[in-house]
């Protein structure tokens, strides 16, 4: 089964960093051309964050998880652990959410179109206080 695991949430204070992994299995990571995360808050909808292109290296945020020019969470990915990660530094309360990471085997425009994604991970709860 193709299927994507994520770990990595908990409860930070304002401010605080953590790094949300997601672990591919049944399919190679590089096989995937698009890689995302998305976010999903009581009351709201599923936001994108962040996403890769995988064979490019392009990456994308949204306008939510930066400050001013510069972004609060960065994604990347290593093929050799089939892995893709978001760093999250100066965490503020609207980011709590549930996260989850999807993976496209297009390369998706756009990037934040959550119809595009055909595998999804079971989510991480990530609170911020």
């Amino acid at each position: 089964d193709v299927q994507l695991v994520e770990s990595g949430g908990g409860s930070v204070q304002t401010g605080g960093s953590l790094t949300l992994s997601c672990q591919a299995s049944g399919y190679t990571v590089g096989s995937k051309r698009t890689m995302a995360w998305f976010r999903q808050g009581l009351a709201k909808g599923r936001e994108g964050v962040a996403a890769i292109f995988l064979h490019e290296g392009t990456t994308f945020y949204a306008d939510s998880v930066k400050d001013r020019t510069t972004n609060r969470f960065t994604i990347s990915h290593d093929n050799a652990k089939n892995t893709v990660y978001l760093q999250m530094n100066t965490l503020k309360p609207g980011d709590t959410a549930m996260y989850y990471c999807a993976a496209a085997r297009d390369r998706v425009w756009p990037v934040f179109d959550a119809n595009e994604y055909d595998t999804w991970g079971q989510g991480t709860q990530v609170t911020v206080s």
